[in-house]
């Protein structure tokens, strides 16, 4: 892991994310001093069970998954950050340690606001907590708004988005898939066996190639963000 430095990407990362975007321009200048930049290669942990859940973590670029160890000993994907996600919000007002891991799937980068700089803040700016209220009130709005939306969408197109964001983060068309399977399954909410379908529909249209099992091209990216 190694740190980045420069506002310049503080202000990307506090313009990728919702509970920040309905703030004023002079409380995203103060917030924006607070975030620290962070690049993480493939692989590395961005955190784990057992750390202090005291930073709110935004993926300014790339892929990590967040999971468990069950009893067995075996990974549960929890779910997978994408560029513009974040995770950690709690960890603003609360104070608790990690119950999950976060693992880059590939070369990512990430900003992070320490828990007691930003409520140093608050305490000193009231409209910055009212405001924050709102946000994270209108942040609700959309997490549902979404929810229905994803679950109104086809696992294809859920499939398709999901390679889109891939190969974006990873910068080029033609990957090994960062992620098994079966935690693709998990991640899009359906079963290994429909991922492979899928992805054998997908290359049917001419949208994707597959390489092999697990390697994959994309042809047609515009015709992917069509598939509903």
């Amino acid at each position: 892991m190694t740190e980045v430095h420069g506002h310049e990407e503080a202000d990307d990362c506090l313009d990728l994310v919702t509970i920040f975007q309905s703030l004023p321009a002079d409380d995203l200048a103060k917030i924006s001093t607070l975030v620290s930049d962070r690049h993480f290669k493939t692989g590395e942990y961005i955190f784990q069970a057992g750390d202090p859940a005291d930073v709110l973590t935004i993926v300014a670029h790339g892929q990590a998954k967040v999971f468990q160890i069950a009893a067995n000993g075996r990974e549960q994907m929890l779910r997978v950050l994408q560029t513009g996600d974040f995770d950690g919000e709690a960890a603003l007002f609360t104070s608790k340690d990690r119950t999950s891991f976060a693992q880059a799937l590939m070369d990512t980068n990430v900003c992070q606001i320490h828990r007691s700089d930003f409520q140093n803040m608050m305490k000193t700016s009231p409209d910055l907590a009212l405001n924050m209220m709102n946000a994270f009130g209108k942040r609700l709005v959309k997490m549902e708004q979404q929810t229905t939306e994803s679950a109104a969408a086809s696992v294809e197109g859920r499939l398709a988005n999901y390679l889109l964001e891939t190969g974006a983060g990873l910068k080029q068309a033609q990957f090994v898939l960062p992620l098994k399977k079966k935690d693709i399954a998990t991640y899009l909410g359906t079963t290994p066996e429909t991922i492979s379908r899928k992805l054998t529909s997908l290359d049917k249209q001419g949208l994707i190639e597959k390489k092999t099992n697990s390697e994959i091209k994309i042809l047609d990216s515009d015709g992917l963000a069509m598939v509903e």
